[in-house]
């Protein structure tokens, strides 16, 4: 049986990376393969998807959604663009405003809410937007990891080691992910301003945009004050982030309908939300659960345990750069997905805590994932936005600004992380 269930895992994440587009439809019928094999039981598969995340995800997406229409964040780069004087400087305030955003709003809603200010400067100015929008991009999906709501990979994490919105600022006493994050953010962005420093042409206000709602805005800074105070109350359901996150979504959607009469405003929030993904990560849910039921999560472990000889900056240090590399080429979604329960595996093994081989894991997926335009889906979403305005972004064009960004954050948290944890 473990021999099948390896086979099928591995013919599962083959098709994975060669079927992109179809996605979601192979990890549920991985899913239901595992399940009809017997491998895991049918009364197993409601309790090994993890609710919480999947609920979090719908109600964030919802929430963004709502946010974004409100012109809310068109309004706040306005802003922020009248205080710049000149290109270079617009570029990384942008690129430093999107990371702002995404650590509470999903990566691709940030590009798409920033990107369009980029691409006005661009043309009222008569320049390329791809530098700009490149260091969007890169920008926006180093924060993910910052929050709990921050990225997919955020919420996996929190929902596989029981960790609250507050345990990713200070956890057991010591800082947590937020604090490795703006490092490697401090760093990267001493990058940009080096690789921008020719890019002097003066930039002039574009003039404000109007908000047409600021309800979405108190929604978004509700959902994140009740994360916190949940992390800090006591005896909560396990899925009390997700009950919150799809509460206020809901809140917004009778508001929208009732109150403003809105329909559109519904069909667009509701139509919003990455089905798609939410259908990978069940599906993701159940297979994982069924290799760990068949042993293979163990074997896994094991095997990490024997190639690094027990020895903890080995595993550590193969744990982050093998994520990098991986991040490179893959989606970050499944890998993180499938490794989280290797390195508690491992950790146990061990005898260690497995806080430095989770954060490890999370610095190196997510922060590698701008090694290459096709890493994370804010870059693609981004090399999408330059396209339909007619350019066209070469891989060693993107390279330029993702290899040395993505150096000089993961190096930054790859020390930073061993020095607080190991």
């Amino acid at each position: 049986m473990k021999t099948t269930a390896i086979a099928l895992f591995l013919l599962t994440y083959v098709l994975l990376l060669m079927l992109p587009k179809i996605r979601a439809y192979i990890a549920l019928l991985s899913a239901l393969t595992f399940v009809l094999l017997g491998i895991l039981p049918v009364t197993k598969v409601f309790g090994v998807i993890d609710w919480n995340v999947i609920m979090m995800i719908a109600g964030t997406m919802g929430i963004v959604a709502l946010f974004i229409e409100s012109k809310m964040p068109a309004l706040l780069a306005d802003l922020i663009i009248e205080k710049t004087p000149n290109i270079k400087w617009a570029i990384v305030s942008l690129a430093l405003f999107a990371s702002l955003i995404s650590a509470f709003v999903d990566n691709v809603a940030t590009v798409l809410m920033v990107a369009p200010v980029a691409i006005t400067i661009a043309r009222k100015l008569k320049v390329s937007p791809v530098n700009s929008i490149i260091a969007i991009s890169v920008a926006s999906n180093l924060q993910g990891a910052a929050t709990l709501v921050g990225d997919t990979t955020s919420i996996l994490l929190g929902g596989h080691a029981g960790m609250n919105f507050m345990d990713f600022f200070i956890f057991l006493g010591k800082p947590g992910m937020f604090w490795v994050v703006q490092a490697g953010a401090v760093a990267s962005t001493f990058v940009l301003l080096y690789l921008f420093r020719k890019e002097k042409l003066p930039v002039q206000a574009l003039g404000r945009t109007e908000v047409t709602d600021y309800f979405p805005s108190a929604l978004l800074v509700g959902m994140v004050f009740l994360l916190i105070v949940a992390s800090f109350l006591g005896n909560m359901p396990r899925t009390i982030n997700g009950m919150i996150c799809m509460s206020l979504f809901i809140i917004g959607l009778i508001r929208s309908f009732v109150v403003r009469r809105n329909c559109d405003s519904v069909v667009n929030a509701l139509k919003e939300i990455d089905y798609f993904t939410i259908l990978l990560l069940a599906g993701l849910f159940i297979v994982i659960g069924s290799i760990t039921e068949a042993g293979v999560i163990d074997d896994i472990s094991k095997l990490f345990v024997r190639i690094s000889k027990d020895n903890v900056f080995v595993i550590y240090t193969l744990v982050v750069w093998a994520s990098v590399l991986f991040s490179a080429f893959i989606d970050n979604i499944p890998y993180v997905a499938t490794m989280l329960p290797v390195m508690a595996g491992t950790a146990g093994l061990m005898g260690i805590d497995p806080t430095l081989l989770y954060f490890g894991l999370l610095t190196g997926a997510t922060l590698g994932g701008n090694l290459t335009p096709i890493g994370a889906s804010a870059n693609i979403t981004g090399l999408g936005i330059l396209r339909r305005e007619g350019y066209e972004v070469s891989v060693a064009e993107f390279m330029r600004i993702g290899i040395p960004f993505t150096l000089a954050a993961v190096l930054t948290g790859y020390v930073l992380i061993w020095l607080l944890w190991a």
